[in-house]
């Protein structure tokens, strides 16, 4: 029989409907359950695309003697950590305290109180290397809970008052200067891996806002270290099995640090960040390997990840069927000598190998290689590669594909919009820009609806229950911003303005910081609160972002003092942990900048709109049109009249102008074009 998690419109709970545990979604209605049986939680939370949690889901929750167990003693609860972030944040601070570490499936034993007591994460069928085994963590706590009850409530209290007690430290003495943006490019040049481009070591995630922050650094003092080590990760990412040499697109991580074996997992988000900043590092350098890689991401995303209603889907799973039909990591994507010989024959198939470097012992498991570019082949026949890829990818397709998760995430589709709509701009491929508008109109007919407040997820074009949190109100003005400046519509500038007008009433705090979840929202044991960048801008940064671009499009007051509020934390934060604020480092350098403030008087898609949008100042925002209702739509346009008949470009700098222009090339200079 299905449990309660037939009802959601979370695809992860979904894959949970059927199982022998009687899940319950987390609900006031879950914990009033365990209060009335006085039984613990069992929270487990993770999402989609995890290759763990489908593993323990296998070994245990569909396995009926644990399920009848955990139904006897427990309420179990199911969280999809993409639908209700604020849960797991909260829960994941609680672990990480305890257990020095975190991750998916997260599993956590809290009281009907919702207060936590025990953690861990995925727990095998059977004792494994010193872990023991879930039936035995679930004795144990079952034990504890009958036997020591005052025991587990000290804990459980003790926990709570320590997460109550980690109130932030924002900076508060102002906004991030010179001296701190210098300190966290010098703990950025410390950590950066001369050989294989990117920061750290192993596994090695897709720095794409570190590159942001590195970019507009350049752009602004012509740092050159800064841009070649963009430059060098971006080139190292590209030619490595993290990127889909077939198919285009990112996936999650490098389990190496040479970007060889990827996680296979494809997130949303990771393919919109990572878009947004190859279409930069082609602003900023030419590269045609740049343009291609952005364009061939932006096509991805397009292909995989669109939804029926216009939306843009959270994830591909790493798993597929192998040609055996056991589901296994990767299947999908790697390729053997033998293989890559039955698509193409002995010849191309010699040619492939070299090109893309598959060896007979494989790079991955069981002797397959995943597909990269080494570069050591020489001069290569550009037509016959394009051939070769041709081949491939139909031969690919015929395999099973991974699973998509297909809720839709405004937050993500923020960044996707954004991404699309400047990519299309740059690239005069106005079908991306077309794409990057179905989106928005997407989150404003089913995620704001009604209710004229965000809702977290959607799926299949019906709102999901879920409020949403700050990233969804400060990614998804990003991407209405980057709509406004590439098509010229004021619509997208109010909607920006709408958002963040409530970040302002509902997510901001004492002295300029932010908080994840609204006033209004519900109340957990802790309310979130995060400035760091992780996989993903903070929504701190990213609300930080969005309020000064549009102070700077508005001429608000209001927006601008919030914006330095809250890069407060980016000066604290900045010169220790650069790699976990590389966001909120490239809102800094637009504040440094300005941000500049670009009036073109002109056509839309005209030489000067495509000359402001491809200018190199950080942050700048470009507001075009012509004719008189234009000052209306875009404030920046109000008395900017035409000069000498021409399209004319203004530049200003906080609301100072410099002689306006009328050609395209000192329009350039003036943006660091």
């Amino acid at each position: 029989m299905a449990n309660r998690l037939a009802q959601t419109t979370s695809p992860y709970l979904l894959q949970h409907a059927d199982n022998p545990v009687d899940w319950w979604p987390w609900s006031p209605e879950a914990f009033e359950e365990a209060r009335k049986r006085d039984v613990p939680v069992l929270l487990s939370v993770g999402y989609a695309s995890c290759h763990w949690c489908h593993v323990m889901a296998h070994e245990s929750f569909e396995d009926d003697e644990t399920a009848a167990y955990l139904n006897a003693h427990f309420v179990p609860v199911k969280v999809d950590r993409e639908e209700r972030p604020d849960v797991d944040a909260v829960y994941m601070e609680a672990v990480q305290a305890a257990t020095g570490h975190g991750g998916w499936p997260m599993t956590v034993f809290l009281t009907p109180d919702a207060e936590p007591f025990y953690f861990g994460t995925y727990f095998p069928p059977e004792p494994r290397h010193g872990s023991p085994s879930f039936q035995q963590v679930l004795e144990g706590v079952t034990v504890a809970w009958t036997d020591r009850r005052e025991e587990v409530a000290e804990v459980a209290g003790r926990i709570v008052a320590d997460l109550a007690g980690r109130s932030l430290v924002h900076g508060g003495d102002g906004v991030p200067g010179e001296s701190e943006v210098a300190q966290a490019l010098l703990g950025l040049t410390r950590e950066y891996d001369e050989q294989h481009g990117g920061f750290g070591g192993a596994p090695k995630f897709p720095p794409a806002m570190a590159v942001e922050f590195l970019l507009r650094h350049y752009a602004r003092t012509g740092a050159e270290g800064a841009l070649q080590m963009a430059a060098d990760s971006c080139a190292a990412m590209a030619r490595g099995g993290i990127y889909d040499q077939l198919g285009g697109g990112f996936a999650r991580y490098s389990v190496d640090r040479e970007w060889v074996v990827p996680h296979f997992e494809k997130m949303l988000y990771d393919n919109a960040l990572l878009c947004r900043v190859y279409a930069h590092l082609w602003r900023a350098t030419g590269s045609d390997e740049a343009r291609r890689i952005a364009l061939e991401t932006a096509d991805f995303m397009v292909r995989e990840l669109r939804t029926a209603e216009g939306g843009f889907a959270s994830a591909l799973d790493a798993d597929s069927e192998d040609a055996e039909g056991k589901h296994v990591e990767g299947a999908f994507y790697v390729w053997t000598p033998a293989q890559l010989r039955d698509v193409l024959g002995e010849d191309d198939a010699a040619f492939a190998a070299a090109y893309f470097g598959v060896t007979e012992d494989g790079t991955f498991e069981e002797g397959a290689s995943v597909l990269r570019l080494p570069g050591d082949t020489g001069p290569v026949d550009a037509d016959r590669v394009a051939g070769v890829r041709a081949r491939l990818l139909a031969a690919r397709d015929e395999r099973p594909h991974p699973g998509r998760d297909d809720k839709v995430v405004a937050a993500w589709n923020g960044l996707a919009i954004a991404a699309l709509a400047e990519t299309g701009a740059y690239f005069d491929r106005p079908d991306l820009v077309e794409r990057a508008t179905e989106a928005a109109d997407l989150l404003v007919r089913v995620h704001l609806g009604e209710v004229a407040r965000l809702t977290r997820t959607s799926k299949d074009g019906r709102a999901g229950n879920n409020a949403g949190v700050l990233e969804d109100y400060g990614d998804v003005a990003e991407g209405f911003l980057a709509l406004a400046a590439v098509t010229g519509e004021g619509a997208w500038l109010e909607f920006a303005g709408f958002l963040l007008d409530i970040v302002l009433e509902q997510f901001t705090g004492e002295g300029g910081q932010l908080y994840d979840t609204a006033h209004d929202a519900e109340q957990l044991i802790r309310r979130p609160q995060d400035p760091t960048d992780s996989a993903t801008p903070s929504g701190w940064t990213a609300a930080a972002g969005a309020l000064l671009s549009y102070a700077a499009y508005t001429g608000s007051e209001a927006h601008r003092t919030a914006a330095e509020g809250a890069l407060g934390v980016v000066k604290a934060l900045g010169p220790r942990v650069p790699r976990f604020v590389g966001w909120g480092l490239a809102v800094a350098e637009a504040l440094l900048d300005g941000p500049r403030e670009v009036a073109v008087a002109g056509p839309i898609g005209g030489e000067l709109h495509r000359t402001a949008l491809l200018g190199r100042a950080p942050g700048a925002v470009v507001a075009a049109g012509e004719g008189q209702g234009a000052g209306a739509e875009f404030p920046l346009l109000v008395d900017r009249p035409l000069v000498g008949g021409e399209p004319t470009a203004y530049v200003c700098r906080h609301f100072v102008c410099d002689a306006p222009t009328t050609d395209a090339g000192e329009l350039a200079a003036k943006l660091g074009g």
